[in-house]
């Protein structure tokens, strides 16, 4: 019999050598066929006790027979019992033997087995590892029950192993991210690759949620077969919340404030919050702030009144943007947003607080709200910026978000306002600023133009820039003398306050000269001189302001003023139309038969190159004829050339509309369908023609005799009329400025009444020197004509013509007043 030495697990030396592999041949009977002197030295019996005898007496070892199909490899750990009656695990490797076509024989290698410091060694790393180490762990089967976890795990989860015996983690634990963990989990067994995920889980014992970062690795024996998975976790909420709260304040850097609306700036910030940091977020501000009111620095105490401007609340996993923006409600003193206000500091409160409980209380509203939505935190943050309060914003955690708020949190939520806030105060100034510059624009350009009897107005304005509403662009109509209207449309170049106020100064100016009725060429020639000594002054207070500093361009630092201008005087009682322009587009005639065209004339030069010329036009328009003068704004965009506009304009005015109103919004929508890029205005007249009958006119003679004679005839002519009431102040009118006609004048004289709405006087002489009127000392004879004619008149005046001057005045006829 051969001898054996003790089991491997007896030995005390790492330095006896390997251990032997035992092989084992058997037939298809399962009879020992061979058997090697490793097999003897592991199993005690030698190799002529073995051969011949069948293995299952042997070592009581089970083999697969053909007969149940079973002919391929195996690989297992078995307890073989050995000579001496001891078992030992040993590792069994069988490989199938074709014998003949009807039995299999098997080959068996047996062993090694691990000596004893190999297992002491892997024992003490397994009690290392499930007890000592920093590792959290768990060891599952191939069904993903519970083997066992480390000492780190239980510590994480505050689960006990007696609990998690034999249980999913999925039994433990719920959630989402649980499902979906054990799916990957179970691709990790069929795959036998690592899987890797990052989940947000609240095991039973951890007071809220954590976040967790998970990877299970499957478990192999020596032959390759998957007996399990070992699952590592650990812990990374405070990471994960820190990466949360960057990505929210870059994200809140970058949403927040694109513009300068004060409604959409709030909406943005409640954006940034719901969901991702609070179920619910309402943005408040002070109401005198909304109302363009300077609010007072430092906390507000007391009650006050708030107007919110945004709110939004994430429920049942829906978004909604509520429509409760816009309401104004007044804060009680022991109210959370007024105390929040008095302190100047935020605060944090549970539902069932004393302030939130009893400000909940006073409305049931707001009370069955808070029980709906589950609202069980609560966060109020002071909006400040630049020392003054602005508002509060309030921020709730619901029923869907179980963790309430935490100091921590107070710190993220203070920094997302304090960036909110600013943007809320540029949106603030900018509204206030806007707010002055519409005041200053609609001070600038004529509220309601005046509507003259001579013509039909309609106009429309359109800045480029909606959210500020100002621009250079004006236009106008002058009531002039002799019944005749005139017409200006004008454009500075650029946007903004400046770019109004400068043509604020321009459309005054061209009110002032239009008054002493000029030429349009004259009137233009004017304007220029004043636009070139706006542009000295502008330009001087620019050095001055820019003086001492280097690096300054002359285009930094030069004030000229750039404009366009058209003017035309339009004269009822002849039909005529005269203009001119300053490098301003031409305007368009559409003829009583709907033909449009645009009038030929010189361009002259833009305002303020000095020196050249401008050059008056006269034409003759049939009654009912449209004018349509208008600004480059409205025909010349980035995406349309000008002539492609102009032609676009001249089509949309062959259009009929029922009224000139009507027609200007035609106009608008055909050639802006999108957002102007330069300011546009549109000015549409249509032309009337005074009848014969209510205009007369005489030559006088330059004898005094005449005088009483035309006053004669205008009395007369004033009865056709119905006008008798006019009688004394015309026969006084008549007898001054006939008598000084006379006198003073130069014939040929003429005298004109014309009957309009309101009664005007004409004197018309060849001598261009004009009177003025001055104030009569006690024993002077004369100077009181025209002071009593000012008197008795609505407006009186003088202008100059190609062959002298005319003097006229106006009155307001009774009958006309009253119905005024």
């Amino acid at each position: 019999m051969t001898t054996y030495g003790p089991p491997p697990s007896d030995r005390g030396s790492r330095d006896a050598g390997p251990s032997p592999l035992g092989l084992v041949v058997t037939d298809g009977q399962g009879v020992v066929a061979a058997w090697s002197q490793g097999a003897e030295h592991l199993l005690g019996h030698s190799p002529a006790e073995a051969v011949g005898r069948p293995i299952k007496d042997l070592l009581d070892l089970p083999l697969p027979h053909s007969s149940s199909g079973g002919k391929s490899e195996s690989h297992a750990v078995l307890e073989i019992c050995r000579r001496d009656g001891l078992r030992q695990p040993l590792p069994v490797s069988c490989y199938p033997l074709a014998a003949d076509e009807e039995s299999v024989g098997w080959a068996l290698l047996i062993g090694p087995p691990p000596d004893a410091a190999t297992r002491l060694e892997r024992e003490a790393l397994l009690e290392w590892l499930l007890n000592r180490s920093a590792t959290a762990l768990t060891v599952y089967d191939s069904e993903l029950h519970y083997v066992c976890q480390s000492a780190e795990m239980q510590r994480l989860i505050g689960i006990p192993d007696e609990v998690r015996h034999g249980q999913r983690l999925s039994d433990l634990v719920g959630g989402v991210d649980i499902a979906h963990w054990e799916q990957r989990m179970r691709l990790a067994l069929e795959t036998g690759e690592e899987q890797v995920a990052e989940i947000r889980a609240k095991p039973p014992a951890v007071p809220r949620f954590h976040v967790y970062n998970v990877s299970s690795t499957p478990l192999r024996d020596r032959c390759g077969q998957t007996l399990g998975l070992c699952t590592t976790v650990s812990d990374v909420t405070e990471a994960s919340l820190a990466q949360e709260r960057l990505a929210l304040l870059n994200e809140a850097s970058t949403h927040i404030g694109s513009t300068l609306d004060l409604g959409r700036t709030g909406q943005e910030l409640t954006e940034v919050v719901v969901p991702r940091f609070a179920d619910f977020a309402r943005v408040d501000l002070l109401e005198v702030l909304l109302g363009g009111d300077e609010p007072a620095p430092g906390p507000l105490p007391g009650p006050v009144r708030l107007r919110r401007i945004a709110e939004r609340v994430s429920w049942e996993g829906r978004l909604e943007s509520l429509t409760t923006a816009g309401d104004a409600d007044v804060y009680t003193a022991d109210s959370p947003a007024a105390l929040c206000l008095a302190s100047g500091r935020s605060a944090l409160y549970r539902t069932d607080d004393p302030v939130i409980s009893s400000w909940l209380a006073q409305t049931p509203t707001r009370l069955a709200k808070a029980r709906r939505y589950g609202t069980h935190s609560w966060m109020l943050i002071p909006v400040t910026a630049r020392g003054t309060t602005l508002g509060v914003v309030l921020l709730t955690r619901q029923r869907s978000t179980p963790d309430p708020f935490e100091p921590e949190d107070v710190v993220l939520a203070e920094e997302l306002v304090s960036r909110a806030a600013v943007c809320l105060d540029n949106a603030r100034r900018f509204t206030r600023e806007r707010e002055a510059a519409l005041a200053l624009q609609r001070s600038l350009l004529p509220q309601r133009l005046t509507q003259p009897s001579a013509v039909a107005i309609a106009s429309r304005y359109l800045p480029a820039s909606p959210r500020m509403g100002v621009g250079g662009d004006w236009f106008d109509v002058i009531q002039l003398s002799g019944a005749r209207v005139g017409l200006v449309v004008g454009d500075v170049v650029g946007h903004g306050t400046y770019a109004a106020a400068t043509m604020g100064r321009l459309r005054t100016a061209v009110r002032t000269l239009a008054d002493i009725d000029p030429t349009p060429d004259e009137l233009l020639t004017r304007l220029d001189d004043l636009v070139l000594r706006l542009s000295a002054e502008s330009s001087g207070d620019t050095d001055e302001a820019a003086g001492g500093e280097a690096g300054l361009s002359a285009a930094d630092t030069r004030g000229d003023i750039e404009a366009t201008c058209l003017y035309a005087v339009y004269d009822p009682v002849s039909g005529c139309c005269s203009m001119a322009r300053a490098g301003h587009p031409a305007p368009v005639l559409v003829a009583p038969d709907g033909t449009a065209s645009f009038l030929e004339m010189p361009a002259g030069p833009p305002l303020g190159l000095g020196g050249l010329p401008f050059e008056s036009v006269e034409v003759s328009l049939p009654e009912g004829s449209l004018l349509a003068l208008y600004t480059d704004g409205l025909v010349e965009s980035r995406q349309r050339g000008i002539d492609v506009g102009l032609e676009a304009l001249r089509r949309a005015l062959e259009v009929s509309g029922d009224s000139l109103e009507t027609l200007c919004d035609q106009v608008v929508r055909a050639l802006l369908r999108d957002p102007p890029s330069d300011d546009a205005a549109l000015l549409l007249v249509r032309t009337r023609t005074l009848a014969p009958e209510r205009v007369a006119v005489w030559d006088v003679p330059r004898e005094p005799a005449a005088v009483a004679r035309v006053r004669a005839e205008c009395i007369r002519k004033l009865e056709t009329w119905g006008m008798e009431e006019a009688s004394f102040v015309t026969e006084v009118a008549v007898s001054e400025l006939v008598t000084n006609a006379i006198r003073y004048g130069s014939p040929p004289i003429q005298l004109r009444l014309i009957n309009d709405g309101t009664l005007v006087c004409e004197v018309s002489d060849a001598n261009s020197t004009a009177p003025h009127m001055r104030r009569a000392r006690v024993f002077d004879e004369g100077g009181r004509g025209l002071l009593l004619i000012a008197q008795l008149t609505e407006r009186w005046g003088t202008r100059q013509t190609t062959t002298g001057k005319t003097i006229w005045c106006e009155q307001v006829l009774p009958q006309v007043a009253g119905r005024g």
